[in-house]
């Protein structure tokens, strides 16, 4: 059974913790095991993003989007 976010405590987390943590914990995932397409056009995207930081919207306004949803 997995572990609940309460019984770990990231519900304890601020969002910027949770954030990093979310990013440590992708960047433990092995890419070579999955698809290779997924792994392509995850790899396509991360270049756009690095030759163009300003590329794309912030959390910020990602995050209240979804909120007025």
């Amino acid at each position: 059974m997995l572990p609940t976010l309460q019984s770990i405590g990231i519900d304890q987390l601020n969002t910027d913790e949770r954030l990093a943590l979310a990013e440590a914990i992708f960047e433990t995932v092995d890419l070579d095991g999955i698809d290779p397409d997924l792994k392509s056009e995850l790899e396509r995207r991360l270049a756009l993003a690095d030759a163009d930081p300003s590329r794309g919207k912030s959390w910020e306004t990602v995050l209240e989007q979804a909120r007025a949803r």
